[in-house]
């Protein structure tokens, strides 16, 4: 979906968007109330019930030939495998978060996450950084440290979390529009099935499966985990057809920002003075990306206005009044 969609659809996929990191923001309060299941159980259950939901989904839409069309792809089927492997860790890890009382961290990961991506852009792409993303890229390594040395630990599990969920985007976009929504979480629920069914075997072997041992409310929450984790993916997929990737870019900081209440504020995780500071470097780095972003959103449109002969006018801080020059109307040509 290019910059010139309608405005229409492109309010449908702020929408849709927005509502998928609502909805990340606050799933680790959903997990507490998967509590006494550890994460590798949990993360087991959520791959078998989410391919559930995306088969009734697919039945539903009547999807089986636009799956059975990628299958017929093999480079694109391993694409699919690909993203389906690292998502399994990053969910792995977020759950693990959600289930120890690391959600702060977590949050810490997701703001990290867009710096990870302007990294990859550069590795694998050969993007140029412009000058306040080169500065962000510097504040949160700065974070990093801060964290590492001053705090007495390296925040690996939010560091993982923004990798792993970097490169699913990253492989998720080299699959591009050649998968629909709802075809591509199903073919990634299917890659990840084998390993999800191999870790309940061994934990029922090991130390016993303790789903439906932990009272109804607790049973029947497991089987929605499979809702909650395809729910936000697919409204993902939706949005990020609909809008330019610089509005994702923006709109991305609402989940951190929700786990962050939620860890501070609800579940009253520890926030020491060093922990702020680490914070507080991240969040100016997720400042700049986010005036970096506004001010080439803003050169952007200018740029198609001007292409249609449309005057510019002021319609915030970072525009200024532009004038497209008046065409000239050869008389003689018209005849």
């Amino acid at each position: 979906m290019t910059d010139r969609a309608p405005a229409e659809e492109r309010g449908k996929g702020i929408l849709y968007a927005s509502g998928s990191y609502v909805l990340w923001g606050i799933v680790p309060l959903f997990f507490l109330l998967l509590i006494p299941l550890r994460a590798d159980e949990i993360v087991g259950w959520r791959v078998v019930f989410s391919l559930v939901f995306c088969a009734i989904l697919v039945a539903v839409t009547r999807g089986w030939s636009n799956i059975s069309a990628v299958i017929r792809q093999p480079r694109v089927l391993l694409l699919c495998g690909l993203a389906a492997g690292i998502i399994y860790l990053n969910w792995y890890l977020f759950t693990l978060a959600a289930t120890t009382g690391n959600v702060l961290e977590s949050s810490l990961g997701y703001f990290i996450t867009p710096i990870i991506s302007v990294v990859l852009g550069i590795v694998f792409f050969h993007e140029r950084l412009r000058a306040l993303q080169w500065a962000a890229f510097g504040l949160s390594l700065l974070a990093v440290v801060v964290l590492s040395v001053i705090y007495g630990t390296v925040p690996w599990m939010a560091l993982l979390m923004a990798v792993t969920f970097g490169l699913y985007g990253f492989v998720k976009k080299k699959i591009g529009a050649r998968v629909d929504a709802i075809s591509g979480l199903t073919l990634e629920t299917l890659w990840t099935l084998p390993i999800a069914v191999i870790q309940l075997v061994v934990i029922a072997v090991t130390r016993g499966l303790e789903w439906g041992s932990h009272g109804a409310l607790n049973t029947a929450m497991v089987p929605l985990s499979g809702v909650v984790t395809a729910l936000p993916l697919l409204l993902f997929a939706a949005g990020t057809r609909r809008v330019p990737l610089i509005y994702i870019g923006i709109l991305q900081f609402i989940e951190p920002i929700i786990q962050f209440v939620a860890g501070a504020v609800i579940l009253g995780e520890p926030m020491p003075p060093a922990r702020l500071l680490g914070f507080g470097i991240v969040w100016g780095a997720v400042a700049l990306l986010v005036v970096d972003s506004l001010i080439t959103l803003a050169a952007r449109r200018r740029e198609r206005r001007l292409a249609r002969g449309i005057p510019t006018t002021a319609t915030g801080p970072m525009q200024r009044i532009e004038t497209a020059p008046t065409p000239v109307i050869d008389s003689r040509r018209k005849q």
